[in-house]
């Protein structure tokens, strides 16, 4: 749901083609989501190393991720393929992973600067998100389903204090695993039953210890005990005079939180992290959102009537400044004189106006088209595909049938033709049926790329194969491909441009002369072992040259650019 650097959709796909044979796709899709476009982008990026067609990028805020949807389908097995009456459900989730932001305290040992900047409005701040997120998480789980909540910080604010949250709002529906059968060779300590809050210059034990204008702030949920989640119970505290006594009462709380996994730097040389792993056992209830909402108040995210969002003074400035504010005054000014945290506006994504129809709208965003997003069209030029089909001799087993997108509206002068698998497909033609729900930052497997000719040179088909779809369609084509031996290889790498007759292998040198003028492929064959390195040839009248990005095999061979 915060899937940026990458790292961890990585891990994600390669468990989804674990099993996979070369040149087919696995029945997964992975869905990767961040709120940062340029982190968004920094995914895309990290993930092009795998080569995938079964990827969809996201830019949501998590918490507010759109409901997704799929064919629903028959009985008998049969799928719906009409658009005109769909019959579509809501897509749960086999697995959502929830690494959720947070200071990033875990992270110490390789980051010390955090130890200047780390503040507890990093943590107090955040906490609202955090479940926020996580409950998001869990409604688009599916029953039977897992969910992963992770952070990189110790603190337990942010981790069990959240975990708790989610396990109270979710009751019975939802139960916390030990899983510590399936990896018992990690060092790992039981999550916390107890712990106290820190706000500012105070450690409380109990949320009836936090002054009352700092109840904004400091919520129930980040305590143990469950005995003051009730919103009525509350409002009666409110009533009630703090005693000193309170003070020394030490909250425990009674959910198994030691199932939670906590792992420390210095029990294996490791960075901090934290894990909890939940099971969804049936469908939330629909009289729990309203509990949900009025048990929240001080969390969720409020809709202003002028079609903005608002948030906590202490999750904006969340890790975001060194200096603290001194908040101290509040445990000695008398009650008149409190005042609540003003909130800044956040424009919802995707708008940079408000209109009438915003207020009043649920939480989640809003719904259709995206600006500044291109859009994902399915490209549909069967005459361009079948040339490409022909050139390349692409054999059927391979499907072109509604698999191939691009992200210009223009079809006839699109540069790039992404490649989808089925599953990927079937999201697209009902994100596109729903309204443009998802805004995708990518999607797909780059497959064709058009290439240019100079000096008004032509060849039979005018788009080449990217190197990040080759992987994939190079089982499934029969024309353009050579294969080299280890002397003609180094040739190809050595002369930029080299004649047919100057090739060793015979075979090679009279193949090469029979394919068609245009892009061509050449696989190392050595000593009739195939090694997949592959290099961009073009074929001219008489002679092959090859483009430039193979210098970086150079070192391979004992090549550098001057000899």
């Amino acid at each position: 749901m915060c899937a940026a650097p990458g790292s961890k959709t990585f891990q994600l796909l390669e468990m989804i083609y674990h099993e996979g044979v070369p040149g087919s796709l696995p029945t997964g899709v992975v869905i990767a989501n961040d709120v940062d476009v340029q982190r968004c982008n920094l995914l895309i990026h990290q993930t092009k190393r795998i080569c995938t067609a079964n990827l969809i990028v996201t830019n949501h805020e998590a918490q507010h991720f759109p409901n997704y949807h799929l064919y629903r389908h028959h009985p008998n097995g049969s799928e719906i393929r009409s658009f005109e009456v769909p019959d579509i459900t809501q897509h749960l989730f086999d697995r959502v992973l929830c690494d959720v932001p947070c200071s990033g305290d875990g992270t110490l040992r390789k980051a010390p600067g955090i130890w200047k900047k780390w503040n507890v409005g990093m943590a107090n701040g955040l906490h609202g998100l955090q479940v926020q997120i996580a409950m998001r998480g869990i409604s688009l789980l599916k029953v039977g389903g897992r969910m992963v909540y992770s952070t990189c910080s110790m603190n337990p604010i942010k981790n069990e204090a959240v975990v708790s949250e989610v396990l109270h709002r979710c009751g019975q529906c939802v139960e916390l695993l030990d899983v510590s059968i399936e990896i018992p060779h990690l060092i790992r300590r039981p999550g916390l039953k107890k712990w106290k809050v820190k706000d500012k210059e105070v450690w409380l034990n109990s949320y009836k210890d936090a002054p009352k204008p700092r109840r904004g702030s400091i919520v129930p949920g980040m305590f143990p005990s469950q005995c003051n989640w009730s919103f009525e119970n509350v409002i009666h505290m409110d009533k009630e005079h703090t005693t000193s006594t309170s003070i020394l009462e030490e909250e425990v709380s009674t959910l198994p939180l030691e199932r939670c996994m906590r792992i420390v730097p210095h029990d294996q040389n490791t960075g901090a992290f934290f894990i909890a792993v939940f099971h969804k056992l049936s469908n939330l209830p629909e009289k729990s959102n309203a509990e949900i909402k009025e048990a929240s108040k001080g969390l969720e995210v409020k809709s202003a009537c002028t079609g903005s969002l608002q948030f906590p003074e202490e999750t904006k400035n969340a890790g975001l400044h060194d200096k603290e504010t001194d908040d101290h005054a509040y445990y000695n000014k008398s009650d008149k004189k409190y005042q609540d945290n003003e909130a800044d506006d956040v424009h919802l994504c995707g708008h940079t106006s408000a209109s009438p129809e915003m207020v009043g709208r649920t939480k989640l965003q809003i719904q259709g088209e995206w600006r500044g997003v291109d859009p994902v069209i399915f490209y549909r030029d069967n005459e361009l595909t079948s040339k490409i089909k022909d050139f390349y001799g692409i054999k059927k087993s391979f499907s072109f049938d509604g698999n191939l997108v691009t992200r210009n509206s223009d079809t006839k002068n699109v540069k790039r033709i992404y490649y989808v698998s089925k599953s990927v497909k079937e999201v697209l033609e009902l994100n596109l049926l729903a309204g443009q729900q998802l805004k995708i930052a990518s999607v797909g497997l780059k497959m064709f790329v058009r290439q240019p000719y100079k000096d008004g040179a032509s060849a039979p088909c005018v788009f080449r194969i990217s190197s990040e779809g080759l992987p994939l369609l190079l089982p499934h084509i029969t024309n353009q491909v050579l294969y080299a031996s280890l002397l003609d290889f180094k040739h190809l790498l050595q002369y930029k441009i080299i004649k047919f007759a100057d090739f060793v292998d015979s075979n090679f040198r009279e193949k090469a002369s029979t394919l068609l003028l245009g892009f061509c492929v050449v696989v190392l064959d050595n000593k009739g072992y195939v090694v997949i390195v592959l290099v961009y040839i073009w074929i001219l009248e008489n002679a092959m040259t090859r483009k430039e990005c193979v210098l970086s095999y150079f070192p391979m061979f004992g090549f550098t650019k001057e000899n």
